[in-house]
């Protein structure tokens, strides 16, 4: 076992290191745009007055990160050469998240758009491995140049973990599928120009068979988004999206008709990984503030630093986040030589532990900092609000321990990568 970085993700870090220093930190600082990531980040990202979306202003502040990190190379890197990218590995995506995020807050990786010199694409992914040619043509360079945005609608206001139970229905009419049903949190949609749309289209409420995957046009008729969810940290682009009598061509449908969860399992699993990553390194950054804070604040004569109570959460946070590390690279090790579903279990556990474990260190940051760690004027508030949704999303953390518990106890034993579970699990 060799638990070097690889030479040349090293070397790649270095040079993103310097391209954000060239490139990123100049752009982050001028015409004052600083106020997305200082004190003034949630009022100045939120349009309060349009149902709290993301303001246009600062929308195009990322549009124009991720052009000249395109233009340099590097948006693209995990994606396959055939899309531009560099093929890059689950390892080195993992290493690179983690990197990025272990910075703090700041143009180069924000992680509450999923925006980043080194971008995240699930759905992009999802297109190039199910998607006809038809479709990759119509939306995968369309979603880079900004003229296209597929939305992602899975969970419903009755179904969210247990999505073999979603009630979104679609009926086959000759050639084309009618859709009736309700979406909830369903993300994107502010600038959606389609939504990627799950609904039974066969078997009964339970079976993981029977769902189908729809890319349906925003403008198709009978498609509403009636509200955007005020979520724990704003702005929002989570929908409530309701659909009456839309009819879409069945040339519209992802993949196989009935095997849409295959769909929604290589999403998920492709974010868990890396968002694994990414909440280890800000976990990571969070701790190493504090201990810096910590060593230079001085209280009844002496560093903050000497107190045991001080000492022994980090040393016990710094320990977990240690102990993570080797399991999230594992994993990202292993996804680069597996299919995705043979290590379920192990994505499942990466991803709750690190979720969790950044909520912890982001807590302790606010309790080490004291009042001034309370305020928005450091960065901790802001990071617990944006990763504590990561404990819901891409699978709740109980339903990520479950699929831990599936394989442990041998109720998945037989379910690898000849079928797919149950959708969250």
């Amino acid at each position: 076992m060799d638990f070097e970085i690889p030479a040349e993700i090293a070397a790649y870090l270095r040079e993103l290191d310097q391209f954000i220093e060239r490139e990123i930190r100049p752009l982050e600082r001028e015409n004052d745009n600083i106020r997305f990531f200082d004190h003034r980040r949630e009022h100045a990202r939120t349009d309060w007055d349009n149902d709290g979306q993301p303001r246009h202003e600062w929308e195009e502040l990322l549009a124009e990160m991720k052009r000249r990190a395109d233009k340099a190379g590097y948006l693209r890197f995990g994606l396959p050469k055939e899309l531009g990218g560099k093929d890059g590995s689950n390892l080195a995506m993992a290493i690179i998240r983690e990197h990025l995020a272990h910075k703090g807050l700041g143009l180069h990786n924000d992680l509450q758009n999923e925006s980043s010199i080194v971008g995240n694409f699930p759905v992009v992914l999802l297109l190039h491995r199910f998607g006809t040619q038809e479709q990759k043509d119509r939306y995968i360079e369309g979603m880079f140049q900004g003229t296209e945005r597929i939305g992602f609608g899975l969970t419903e206001p009755l179904h969210g973990s247990d999505a073999t139970f979603m009630e979104t229905a679609a009926v086959r009419q000759g050639s084309d599928w009618i859709i009736n049903g309700m979406k909830r949190f369903n993300t994107g949609m502010h600038t959606a120009t389609a939504d990627l749309v799950f609904a039974r289209t066969s078997g009964k409420p339970g079976d993981a068979r029977g769902i189908s995957a729809f890319i349906t046009p925003v403008k198709t008729p009978g498609f509403k988004i009636e509200h955007m969810w005020w979520t724990f940290n704003m702005p929002s682009d989570h929908a409530e999206v309701s659909l009456t009598n839309v009819k879409v061509p069945h040339a519209s449908m992802l993949g196989e008709e009935g095997r849409g969860l295959d769909v929604a399992q290589t999403f998920v699993h492709e974010n868990r990984i890396r968002q694994a990553a990414s909440s280890l390194g800000a976990a990571q950054y969070c701790i190493d503030m504090s201990v810096a804070y910590a060593k230079n604040r001085k209280v009844f004569g002496k560093a903050l630093a000497t107190n045991q109570a001080i000492q022994f959460p980090l040393a016990e946070l710094h320990t977990e986040a240690e102990m993570t590390r080797g399991l999230v690279r594992k994993t990202a090790w292993h996804l680069d030589r597996e299919h995705h579903m043979n290590v379920s279990e192990w994505v499942a556990m990466s991803n709750y532990r690190a979720n969790r474990l950044v909520c912890d260190a982001a807590d302790r940051a606010i309790q080490v900092h004291g009042g001034i760690g309370y305020s928005r004027h450091t960065p901790f508030e802001h990071i617990y609000r944006h990763h504590r949704r990561y404990r819901i999303t891409e699978g709740s953390e109980e339903i990520q321990i479950r699929r831990v518990a599936g394989a442990l106890f041998g109720f998945w034993g037989a379910q690898k990568a000849s079928t797919a579970p149950k959708a969250g699990d």
